[in-house]
């Protein structure tokens, strides 16, 4: 094998690797330069094409990002130019495109064009399903399916949700920026829900064989700490630290194989220190402030879990308190769900069974295949065989996660035992 055909080997895994990682980046930069998000989108795939063209004989430059950010620009501008729909671009577009060098290809100035994204994404023109589907495909990158899969939605739905909501910022001249102070508390509930979505998609994805999604969970973590520096609102200091104690936890979440291991047997000794002590800082900060919200408490929660020694030393009395305030601010089932297993783990498996059944009864969460699980593990706890083994069946038919089926099929085996 040559070493011309080598390095060019390795170039092309350079460019993949830059792309999982800086396409999103690039992307923001672009739509802020061009004006116009399929525009940026096509921009961006011909510069990684140049790329892929040139780079093998010209070497990797110092700077990828800004590179792909240059030439994507000079792309789009070309196709700007030859497009029939040169009319309905922004007003300054003919001032943006006559600028010699593009602002912000430097750093710190593409990494703050992720944040302009999110609050362009998150505008309260747009209804609030259009926000969140819009940024999780945008500013993450999820594909259509993905999404559609998480709200449980028709791919075909999901993308004309997409569709109207960047015709809307078109036609309504969304401003691609953060907003000025007075104007963002107001936008702030959008965007914390929407990084909130990002993070759980990749420290829990929704399908697929891989439980986690490193790259989305870190990133979110990198938004969510953007948002606190920011603006230091306690709901965004609650958030983050949320997002920095869950993710304390991912290395010890899976075996090398990628099944799944419950949280009570997992190996504490793996959980991130250093997030732990940031994510509890934090929670303290937004709890003195009284000024939290559902965010903040969930921190409190999982701020409980990270702090104890092992499962057995967890004070599930505060945590079933803490899931009572939770239930004031979000009365929603699922967090009644979290809050029956919380009582399970401190009163013992009926009375969580109970609490879990009623919830059913409504009709609520029959298709959540959680509910069912726990449900099956209260009824294996207390040896009711037959009904775990029919939970265990639904959860498996209700789940798309490839680790977590093998865990329930586990399950069903150790039953048929």
């Amino acid at each position: 094998m040559s070493q011309a055909f080598c390095k060019a080997t390795e170039i092309h895994e350079a460019i993949e690797v830059i792309y999982r990682n800086h396409s999103r980046h690039v992307f923001a930069t672009l739509i802020r330069l061009l004006g116009d998000f399929d525009m940026a989108e096509e921009a961006l795939h011909d510069a990684f094409k140049a790329a892929v063209e040139q780079w093998p004989s010209d070497g990797i430059p110092a700077n990828p990002r800004a590179w792909l950010v240059s030439v994507g620009r000079f792309k789009g501008i070309d196709a700007i130019r030859r497009s029939a729909r040169f009319e309905q671009l922004p007003e300054d577009i003919e001032e943006r495109l006559a600028a010699d060098i593009p602002e912000g290809l430097d750093g710190e100035g593409i990494e703050d064009d992720r944040l302009r994204l999110i609050f362009t994404c998150c505008h309260p023109a747009l209804p609030p399903e259009a926000q969140i589907a819009l940024t999780l495909r945008e500013v993450c990158g999820l594909t259509t399916e993905a999404i559609a899969s998480a709200f449980l939605i028709a791919p075909t739905t999901l993308a004309q949700r997409i569709v109207r909501a960047k015709t809307k910022i078109r036609s309504a001249r969304i401003p691609y920026q953060v907003p000025s102070a007075d104007r963002l508390r107001d936008r702030l509930g959008n965007v914390l829900r929407v990084v909130y979505l990002i993070f759980n998609e990749g420290y829990f994805a929704s399908s697929g064989d891989s439980l986690v999604r490193p790259e989305l969970s870190e990133e979110a973590i990198r938004l969510g700490r953007l948002l606190v520096e920011l603006l230091p609102e306690p709901e965004a200091q609650g958030l983050l630290a949320l997002m920095l104690l869950q993710e304390s936890r991912r290395a010890a979440r899976c075996l090398p194989s990628g099944d799944l291991v419950l949280l009570a047997e997992q190996d504490r000794s793996l959980w991130n220190q250093n997030y732990i002590l940031e994510g509890s800082r934090l929670v303290e900060q937004a709890l003195s402030s009284r000024r939290f919200g559902p965010y903040s408490l969930q921190a409190a929660i999982a701020a409980v879990h990270a702090n104890a020694a092992s499962a057995e030393a967890t004070d599930w009395t505060e945590i079933v308190a803490l899931y009572d305030i939770l239930l004031s601010f979000d009365p929603s089932p699922i967090i009644e769900l979290n809050r029956a297993v919380a009582v399970a783990m401190r009163d013992g498996p009926l009375p969580g069974l109970a609490l879990i059944d009623a919830i059913l009864a409504r009709g609520e969460l029959n298709d959540y295949h959680l509910a069912h699980s726990s449900r099956a593990d209260l009824c294996r706890r207390l040896g009711r065989i037959a009904e775990a083994k029919a939970s265990y069946q639904l959860a498996f038919n209700l789940s798309q996660l490839a680790p977590e089926r093998r865990f329930l099929a586990r399950r069903l085996d150790e039953l048929q035992n």
